[in-house]
């Protein structure tokens, strides 16, 4: 198989045994690959190790399960692969910030990790972009919605809270006020951001995980102080420090120059503004 066929059979292994025991070693074992080739290649290519998107999707569904069904938070724990209440509790509240009980009694869904879908041709994955400057991020447009809200799915994991219905209906008014951008590699996109012009703020920047640490994310971020000029700084809001919830989305932000400022609570979950001063230079 081809390494991204390899991934593709173990995502498949994984949503179709979410409630059993997941260990690297035995999904290695089932495709016929070395542990460790398997964890580089999985991190690689989704930008989370395996245990990690394991344990996201498990929650997930565990979620879903508390909001739209009566089951017992006892059974979900064990469907989750969890071998009491008590654990699953620790990990969920950590997670998503509220106890699953709770989280029930809230009735408001929103998913930690979508099983990661990969629509790309066999030959062409980790082919980067034969440019990547901001020149070449334009205004989104109404046909690029399908293929916006595939990279929404896949980077999910750094927005607590997103509705995807809802996003997709702002996602059109952002568009009518051409404050939606996309950057395109044939018909996937690879990077999607909204921007609030009037306060210098990026409402949404989702990187496409096969490029979140390079030249792509730059772009991005230098796309958005070309168009937001008049501010002394850009800002995002983003994991506070310490959450477990981050993938490293925090991380990132920091690499590239942010810095720390206001603690927020934006639909009722914890995040912290951060800066970047227009004048850096990367």
């Amino acid at each position: 198989m081809t390494p991204i066929e390899i991934i593709i059979a173990a995502i498949n292994h994984i949503e179709a045994h979410l409630g059993t025991p997941l260990a690297l070693e035995k999904v290695a074992r089932r495709l016929g690959y070395s542990r460790y080739y398997l964890h580089h290649l999985f991190t690689q290519t989704v930008g989370l190790p395996m245990h990690v998107y394991i344990q996201r999707r498990r929650l997930t569904e565990a979620a879903r399960q508390l909001v739209y069904s009566e089951l017992p938070i006892l059974e979900i724990a064990l469907q989750s692969g969890y071998g009491s209440q008590q654990a699953f509790a620790m990990i969920f509240k950590a997670m998503y910030k509220f106890p699953p009980g709770r989280f029930r009694k809230n009735r408001t869904f929103y998913p930690l990790q979508m099983r990661f879908e990969i629509k790309v041709p066999v030959h062409d994955m980790h082919s980067p972009p034969k440019r990547s400057g901001h020149s070449l991020i334009r205004p989104a447009r109404k046909e690029d919605t399908t293929a916006w809200m595939h990279l929404v799915r896949l980077v999910v994991d750094g927005f607590p809270c997103l509705n995807e219905a809802e996003h997709a209906a702002t996602l059109q008014n952002y568009i009518a006020r051409q404050h939606a951008f996309i950057m395109k590699e044939k018909d996937r996109a690879i990077g999607i951001m909204m921007l609030s012009p009037a306060s210098g703020n990026i409402d949404f920047l989702g990187i496409h995980p096969f490029y979140r640490q390079g030249a792509i994310m730059q772009a991005h971020l230098a796309k958005a102080m070309s168009v937001m000029t008049t501010h002394p700084a850009i800002s995002t809001t983003t994991y506070r420090c310490g959450d477990r919830a981050d993938t490293g989305h925090r991380r990132t932000l920091t690499a590239f120059g942010f810095t720390g400022g206001e603690y927020l609570v934006e639909f009722g979950y914890p995040t912290q503004k951060m800066f970047l001063p227009t004048s850096h230079v990367f």
